[in-house]
């Protein structure tokens, strides 16, 4: 037992200003029973922290109060983590349902990026190279590779005659990829038909800008805007989600061949005849 009691203990925090540690060496006892001590009497103002990290802690405990996580209180004050967490603990994060999962969706995406960055990195070099070597050795193509993969796509995406309507043999192909579009064009020239006579057409939804977008579908076959025919503008409907918005958005390209129909006999024709050689080379 040391024979330091209550009131000498009080004599030295008030008198000669000493802290629970200095107390604590010069009289022996516990920290908790000098804090009991000491219960109701201020600290020397020797002893307490510096006011910009006052300051510091009111600023912490107002970005807690507004839902700001720990990493980034530490951030925006520049002090440790561990730091920031000390000042802030007391105070429960309460986030937005709506803002917390929009956070986790964004650190997932963050996490799952790097860890595939590298291997989508080689993926599309890879790509990029088996590409760029493909497409040298396609090169141009003659006119029997236009006509016949003309053809194959328009059989494909165009419209054709069906058996409740089978004399409706009208040249019409409509697609929202400009490279096919200038493709399918290519091919009709090589039948002997001219662009400028074509009958082009956008349908496009009324949300989007219709204007530009036929403007910019001019450029793209090479004629003027004022050739086209008025545009079709589809229903917007705001409960679909549509993934086909934005600017890059221009709707799709309808051309259509007037008096076709000895034109689709020929296409028709070129299909039969690439289709009975498949059927033969498969026997």
């Amino acid at each position: 037992m040391t024979g330091f009691d209550a009131a000498e203990v009080r004599r030295l925090r008030t008198e000669e200003q000493l802290s629970v540690r200095e107390i604590r060496a010069r009289t022996g006892l516990g920290r908790n029973r000098i804090q009991e001590m000491l219960r109701g009497v201020p600290a020397p103002e020797r002893t307490r922290r510096a006011r910009a990290k006052d300051d510091l802690r009111a600023e912490a405990v107002a970005l807690r109060s507004t839902g700001r996580p720990v990493p980034e209180i530490a951030r925006r004050l520049g002090v440790s983590r561990s730091t920031a967490y000390l000042w802030v603990r007391h105070i429960p994060l309460n986030r937005d349902p709506e803002e917390e999962l929009e956070r986790r969706r964004a650190h997932s995406k963050l996490m799952t990026d790097a860890q595939w960055e590298e291997h989508r990195r080689a993926r599309d070099a890879a790509r990029t190279a088996t590409v760029d070597a493909t497409a040298a050795w396609v090169k141009g193509l003659s006119y029997r590779d236009v006509v016949l993969v003309g053809a194959a796509l328009y059989w494909a995406e165009g419209s054709k005659a069906k058996p409740w309507r089978p004399h409706d043999c009208r040249v019409r192909f409509v697609n929202s990829d400009p490279a096919l579009v200038a493709l399918f064009i290519q091919f009709v020239e090589a039948l002997g038909e001219r662009r400028e006579a074509l009958r082009y057409r956008v349908a496009i939804h009324e949300s989007a800008d219709a204007a530009e977008a036929v403007s910019w579908w001019a450029a793209q076959v090479g004629v003027s805007a004022e050739s086209f025919q008025p545009t079709t503008l589809k229903h917007h409907r705001p409960s679909t989600v549509r993934r086909n918005t934005g600017e890059t958005y221009r709707g799709c390209l309808s051309v259509e061949v007037p008096r076709s129909r000895r034109l689709y006999w020929k296409i028709e024709g070129i299909m039969k005849g690439m289709t009975d050689g498949v059927r033969t080379a498969g026997r």
